[in-house]
């Protein structure tokens, strides 16, 4: 049988099973071992099913998952989240719409010291929803701004995202993390400013919440010190050359131990907690990326990657085409897929196509991680507010509708990534 035609309907197996809700390690797994017993034999199956995952997971690279993940379950289980909401309430709660600009305010901080979509939903979901809709919030425009903005974590560093996608790619992690700076900046802002416009066009959307003294203020920027510390620490010595994202996860991982205990916000049985659930994501990661990488082994003697990387630079349009197309493609696989089966599925393949026509890599995971984002908050199958939408024990479609202007807001992002790729590559670029 033709190598490309059994990749082409690999990938269209492998989208079948996902969408029955099969494992996504399974799936992979599955439909690798089979595709490379029709292109090859059996004996090279066993074969690459016996060592692909031992082969490419033992590598000290790796490590960097279980620390940074160790970092934001440690966080998880402190008061650090609602102190952070609290200060971002204090500065911002008294205009229009202030509660839900400190609810984004609060998820981008979050991220940088979680890296997870799931854990910010989760903390922002029991903080802020309680808080607006004691405030007078419509409560779909409060749900879309507390799911909208917990994707950030995906985009602020640390990021299991650009975790994934630096491995997979072999492209540095720390320079990846460093790219998310910008757009998660500029995304943040964004928000703040469709948050204002809709209040302002309804003010019942968000009253305006009570003032608070510059004491006041100033106390609650005290009791978020330790993870302002922490982001300080782990970015800054990524950017400043002092240590590889990897010590950087050890040093956070470390130091949210420290600051939980200093500041008596952690006791035993959260730890034990937290390490039980950094065991458990991981071990759902790491089985995941041991049967990405048979399904890598099958789409090599597949040639599809090839093939595919033929067709794209043998197509005389310009590249922000092709970047239009990547959305669409995302948009389309996000409303069906969660975001890192899509991931998994797609990196392999389009990564050498892309890059081979002149795709900086690290725009192209900062844009890839940023489709991420997008897909976990898009319908039908949006994971966060799958998420939300169980903790606050509210009709997901009600979610969807309030998370749609965020969503314009994301479209409008991955224009600007488009005409202005600096907003993703500049920090990377002055790194030391």
């Amino acid at each position: 049988m033709n190598a490309e035609l059994v990749g082409i309907l690999g990938i269209i197996a492998l989208l079948v099973l996902l969408a029955c809700k099969m494992w996504v390690g399974a799936a992979l797994t599955l439909v690798g071992f089979i595709g490379i017993c029709l292109v090859k034999n059996v004996p090279v199956a066993l074969g690459v099913l016996s060592s692909a995952p031992f082969a490419n997971l033992n590598s000290y690279t790796f490590t960097v998952i279980p620390l940074f993940t160790l970092m934001g379950m440690v966080i998880a289980e402190t008061t650090m989240g609602k102190d952070l909401y609290s200060a971002a309430y204090a500065w911002l709660g008294h205009f229009r719409g202030g509660l839900a600009s400190a609810t984004v305010v609060a998820c981008g901080i979050l991220g940088a010291v979680c890296g997870s979509a799931n854990i910010g939903v989760m903390i922002m979901s029991r903080i802020a929803m309680p808080e607006m809709k004691k405030n007078g919030y419509q409560e779909t425009f409060a749900a879309g701004a507390t799911a909208a903005g917990a994707p950030l974590a995906l985009l602020i560093p640390p990021s299991i995202g650009f975790m994934m996608y630096g491995i997979l790619t072999e492209n540095s992690i720390g320079t990846l993390f460093m790219s998310g700076i910008g757009v998660g900046v500029v995304q943040i802002i964004l928000y703040i400013i469709l948050i204002w416009l809709l209040c302002k066009l309804n003010p019942a959307k968000g009253p305006k919440g009570p003032k608070t003294g510059w004491g006041e203020k100033g106390k609650t920027i005290l009791k978020v010190l330790p993870i302002f510390i922490l982001m300080v620490l782990v970015l800054g010595g990524i950017y400043m050359g002092w240590f590889t994202s990897t010590e950087a996860g050890a040093i956070g991982a470390f130091g949210s131990i420290v600051l939980s205990i200093i500041f008596r916000q952690c006791k035993v049985n959260n730890l034990v907690k937290a390490v039980k659930d950094t065991a458990i994501l991981c071990g759902m990661i790491f089985f995941i990326m041991a049967a990405t990488y048979i399904f890598v082994q099958f789409m090599s003697v597949s040639r599809v990657p090839t093939m595919l990387a033929s067709f794209i630079a043998g197509l005389t349009v310009p590249k922000w085409v092709i970047a239009i197309a990547m959305v669409i493609l995302y948009f389309i696989l996000g409303m069906f897929l969660p975001e890192v089966p899509m991931v998994v599925l797609t990196v392999p393949v389009l990564y050498p196509a892309l890059t081979a026509i002149g795709f900086d890599p690290i725009w192209l995971g900062c844009f890839i991680v940023k489709l991420m984002a997008l897909g976990s908050i898009s319908p039908p199958v949006g994971m966060t507010v799958y998420t939300m939408a169980g903790i606050v024990k509210m009709p997901v479609h009600k979610i969807f509708k309030g998370v749609l202007p965020f969503i314009a807001v994301d479209l409008l992002v991955l224009a600007l990534m488009i005409i202005f790729p600096e907003i993703a590559t500049f920090i990377p670029n002055h790194m030391k």
